[in-house]
């Protein structure tokens, strides 16, 4: 009977895991969402509305006690909060929240539809009662509420009445001074871009990025000096304009207590503007970052933007990306084109690199990466020398050329030349008689490569380590927690010196 049992509990396990498909999906909250699956519409949206009840003690707590990780807390739950939002739960806290200021209150529910009718015995939502009724929302509260309504018309793709409200929110947080205020500022900042990236006009916030941007480093504000770069980063590189944004990046220094995510990002943004500018050894470093500070198991979509530019930067490097990459299950999909494209490179076979770009010509500019791939096609010839030249001791020009697929023998001796040149290979060309020489391979032993090689490996486990403590946190007041107070130092010198007297009395009495 157990053994039934236990099939009967592992056989819907095994439908759900036939219907869920062969990829994984950015879930942020499973459980909950499993949970909330087959509830009523208005039991979720209690829930919904005590959430948000519960973010606001959250943020009036961290004012009150000037403890920012409260707000931070609040912030956190905002997609899985944004997932669950409509225009009843809205309705309903706008409703209960702005008791005392029906002119904001009426502004932000014109944005609205009107709500289901109540129905008999339904509790009306009142998370603000007596007094509390009567004093005005703190800016803090009033910003997120307004911020949610923001997230609320972009999911739904109102974007120009999402423009009007975020418009209005951020002239408001432009107004006050308030340190407590940064965080969720930051987070408007973030949603604002978005809502003009929709409507095709990032152009025109250009200017109001920068003016945000002087503020926050002014206040040192950390959370909206790394929003704002990114913002601006991103805003540049939307429109191809890489020397006024690598001239951003060498002018201004990037808050080290920076959150995990926005670190990832401006990696990911510089690393770009490094490749382009063919810095392609720091474009490799800051990537690999950039996907070392990027979350474990969610953001799987940035993670394959990624690995795609990434993939190419170690082709232009000379270097073949490893296989396994390719074979994880999240990004064996998307860099099914990148394989391709390695395999031609890693062969040095240009007829197979022409018929994958040709193939996936319109992929690569979409991913941003097609300018890079054209520069792999030198890569292509190059690898293909080299190859020739460990199989080969002797070999004419013309046999390269046609191996090669060059169009003559001269293209084939130049390129020879270059690859000479350039290190590629170690070789010698007979001009009259138009063959390639290649020369005895040396010890990689007696040069310096080695050392190089495990001088970058040592750089690499040091850079892990400080960051690993840059990013160690402690409870706030955590360093004196050990420390004695006045009175027990007063109560253990005491005892110490009561101590020494009977050792004293004691050395006096074993003498006679």
């Amino acid at each position: 009977m157990k053994e039934t049992a236990a099939k009967r509990r592992e056989k819907p396990k095994a439908d759900k895991q036939k219907d869920a498909g062969p990829e994984p999906q950015d879930v942020e909250m499973p459980e909950e969402d499993a949970a909330n699956a087959g509830k009523p519409p208005k039991e979720l949206d209690a829930l919904t509305l005590d959430d948000i009840k519960e973010h606001v003690k959250q943020i009036e707590k961290a004012v009150s006690g000037k403890e920012p990780r409260f707000v931070l807390r609040a912030l956190r739950a905002l997609p899985s909060t944004s997932r669950k939002l409509n225009s009843n739960v809205l309705h309903k806290a706008f409703n209960g929240f702005y008791t005392n200021n029906t002119a904001t209150r009426d502004y932000l529910l014109g944005f609205l539809e009107e709500p289901m009718e109540m129905v008999e015995g339904e509790v009306q939502f009142r998370p603000r009662t007596g007094k509390a009724a009567s004093t005005p929302l703190l800016p803090e509260v009033e910003a997120y509420l307004q911020l949610l309504l923001v997230v609320h018309l972009t999911n739904n793709k109102r974007y120009t009445e999402a423009q009007k409200v975020s418009d209005d929110l951020l002239q408001k947080i432009g107004s006050q001074n308030r340190r407590a205020l940064d965080l969720v500022a930051a987070k408007c900042y973030y949603y604002h871009a978005r809502v003009y990236e929709f409507l095709t006009q990032l152009d025109t916030i250009r200017s109001f990025l920068h003016t945000r941007l002087r503020t926050a480093t002014l206040r040192h504000d950390a959370d909206g000096q790394a929003v704002l770069l990114n913002l601006l980063l991103r805003n540049y590189l939307q429109f191809n304009l890489y020397d006024q944004a690598e001239k951003l990046v060498s002018k201004s220094v990037f808050p080290e207590l920076a959150n995990n995510n926005e670190w990832a990002r401006y990696l990911y943004y510089t690393g770009r503007i490094k490749a382009i500018q063919l810095e392609y050894t720091e474009a490799r470093r800051t990537l690999t970052n950039a996907l070392r500070k990027a979350p474990q198991h969610t953001a799987v979509g940035f993670k394959q933007t990624v690995h795609k530019l990434l993939i190419v930067v170690e082709l232009l490097l000379g270097e073949i990306p490893d296989r396994l990459q390719f074979r994880q299950p999240s990004l064996k999909r998307s860099l099914m084109p990148y394989f391709l494209l390695t395999q031609a490179v890693r062969m040095g076979n240009l007829a197979k690199f022409n018929q994958v770009l040709e193939e996936f010509g319109e992929k690569f500019q979409t991913d941003g990466t097609y300018t890079l791939i054209i520069r792999l096609r030198h890569n292509v010839i190059k690898t293909g020398v080299r190859m020739i030249s460990l199989s080969y001791s002797r070999i004419s020009l013309a046999d390269i050329a046609h191996k090669l697929q060059l169009d003559s023998p001269e293209d084939a001796e130049f390129i020879v030349a270059k690859a000479i040149r350039d290190g590629v290979i170690e070789a010698s060309i007979n001009h009259e008689k138009g063959f390639v020489q290649s020369k005895e391979t040396m010890d990689i032993y007696g040069t310096r490569e080695p050392q190089l090689a495990f001088h970058q490996r040592i750089s690499f486990c040091l850079d892990i380590h400080n960051m690993s403590v840059k990013a160690m946190r402690f409870p706030p007041k955590a360093y004196n927690k050990d420390l004695e107070s006045a009175e027990e130092r007063r109560e253990r010198e005491q005892q110490d010196l009561e101590f020494a007297k009977e050792m004293a009395e004691d050395d006096d009495d074993s003498f006679p």
